[in-house]
């Protein structure tokens, strides 16, 4: 298992340096990564925090959560602050702020320019804030109704309807997701409704969606924001990472709930080491039917001895068919025993040399090269989907140990940490090979096809190790085997993120397409 001549990497990891002893406290070893987590009270009843990378992991990047709390607090904070500045209202500054885009700078430097101008282009005409009020004789324009005891209500262009009409004007326009920019009822006036006025005149449900749509506004025209996309999160990522250093910086962050997903493109889930330019060709890619079209109908594979057909049913891929008990990989079809602790080549594409192919050879040895590399990434995500379910029932498994045995529950928790890491790695790996379908043929590609495969080695062994029946008398030795086998997983994977990472960052990738293509 070798990994030299690369930069930044010392000697060959021996996985004997990773084990541990079973009189060692705690069944996994958790590594510290130099990061740091600095909480402090919002104000707000909340909990700000920021992941500060430090003398961290160079894959890592800083990034901070926020809360609605922290959302709504860092908005009238901008707003105070301009409203300070232009010698205006806080609600009259709100209103510029969301015209441009919350860009404060920028809106100062046009109003000073302009005041007239600004106000006319965010439809804010400077006023009173609107009051209800009883006018005898007045007659709402859209209802006709006369009722001098009915509220009225006109904004700062003196544009005045009845309270009910006003009232629902807005809850059909915060139906609608309007919530940015909701102008006077009155055709063609621009003048801008604000939210005091919003809250004063609809009920307390509506108010609150009304107070959510602003915040969503707020978060999504901000380059430095994102809302954490798992279902249910109200929690949103700030990260100051510029678009242009996409193509070298994988930006993946961890929101509060747990769910990890890349802050450039926003795909939810982490795609490292794969760069986001990248990311975007491989899927575009395998959408194209005529390269997909030839593997969509192959759900089982033929064992390479018997010819019996055999579906996979688990996350590890060593093969054993049922009926001849010929073993065997199910990625490369090749014999098992070549996939030993000597020598692991499967997830490196063997390129044939033959310089007089025609057209037709050309274009199948080109597919062939995709289906390589697509297989290899189909099957760590359905791999891992299968591990998900093979813990599931160790699991269930342990609940029923519990109860006929002495094991308590945290002895257990080594398969979920399992479990766990090999899903972790399973998508580096898949994501691993959209970026060596195209990187270009040279020595430094050499170099992470050997860390890919290391990993992957240790991925299949570890893998292999949980679908091992599990009996009482034998968990002391699972549990040792699976632990040791753990840390060295998590140590590969981070030696083969922080080589990729360091490799962008000094430019010793080559890749076969342009980047800056979109």
């Amino acid at each position: 298992m070798s990994a030299s001549g690369s930069d930044g990497l010392d000697s060959p990891v021996d996985e004997e340096d990773f084990m541990m002893d079973d009189d060692e406290e705690g069944s996994v070893v958790d590594y510290d990564d130099g990061s740091s987590v600095d909480e402090g009270d919002d104000g707000f009843g909340g909990v700000a925090q920021t992941i500060d990378k430090g003398e961290g992991p160079s894959w890592q990047v800083d990034f901070k959560i926020l809360s609605i709390q922290d959302i709504e607090r860092a908005q009238s904070e901008i707003a105070e602050s301009v409203a300070s500045i232009l010698a205006i209202k806080p609600t009259e500054a709100s209103i510029l702020l969301r015209q441009w885009g919350w860009n404060k700078d920028k809106l100062i430097e046009r109003y000073m320019e302009s005041p007239e101008k600004c106000n006319i282009e965010a439809g804010l005409e400077v006023g009173r804030q609107p009051r209800p009020k009883r006018i005898r004789g007045f007659v709402c324009e859209i209802c006709y109704d006369d009722d001098s005891s009915k509220e009225t209500i006109a904004l700062s262009c003196n544009h005045r309807f009845c309270r009910d009409c006003y009232a629902c004007y807005l809850i059909s326009k915060i139906n609608e997701g309007e919530s940015k920019r909701i102008q006077c009822m009155q055709s063609s006036c621009k003048t801008a409704v604000d939210e005091n006025t919003v809250a004063l005149l609809v009920d307390a449900q509506n108010a609150e969606r009304y107070k959510r749509l602003l915040n969503r506004s707020y978060v999504e025209e901000s380059s430095s924001l994102r809302w954490c996309p798992a279902p249910n999160c109200e929690y949103a990522i700030e990260c100051h990472v510029p678009s242009k250093v996409l193509d070298t910086v994988v930006p993946s962050v961890t929101c509060r709930c747990g769910n990890r997903f890349c802050f450039g493109c926003g795909r939810d889930e982490d795609h490292q080491p794969c760069c986001c330019p990248l990311i975007k060709r491989w899927l575009k890619k395998c959408e194209d039917d005529s390269e997909t079209c030839n593997w969509l109908a192959v759900n089982t594979k033929e064992c390479t001895k018997c010819q019996a057909t055999i579906e996979k049913n688990g996350g590890c891929n060593h093969m054993t068919c049922k009926k001849c008990r010929h073993e065997f990989c199910w990625v490369c079809m090749g014999d098992w025993t070549l996939h030993g602790t000597s020598w692991y080549n499967c997830s490196r594409f063997q390129e044939k040399d033959d310089t007089t192919k025609d057209a037709v050879s050309k274009n199948r040895q080109s597919l062939e090269r995709y289906l390589h590399y697509f297989n290899r990434f189909n099957n760590h995500e359905q791999s891992a989907k299968l591990e998900k379910e093979v813990y599931a029932r160790i699991e269930r498994k342990m609940e029923e140990m519990q109860k006929t045995t002495s094991l308590t529950w945290i002895e257990v928790q080594f398969l979920k940490q399992a479990v766990d890491t090999l899903s972790e790695c399973r998508m580096t790996l898949k994501w691993s090979y959209a970026m060596a379908f195209y990187l270009a043929r040279n020595n430094i590609t050499h170099i992470f096809e050997d860390l890919q495969s290391d990993l992957e080695r240790a991925v299949e062994e570890l893998s292999e190790l949980l679908e091992k029946p599990i009996e009482p008398q034998t968990i002391p030795e699972l549990r040792q085997k699976t632990t040791d086998k753990t840390v060295y997983v998590k140590k590969r994977h981070e030696i083969m993120l922080d080589d990729t990472a360091k490799g962008s960052a000094e430019g010793r990738w080559s890749y076969q397409v342009d980047l800056n293509l979109k």
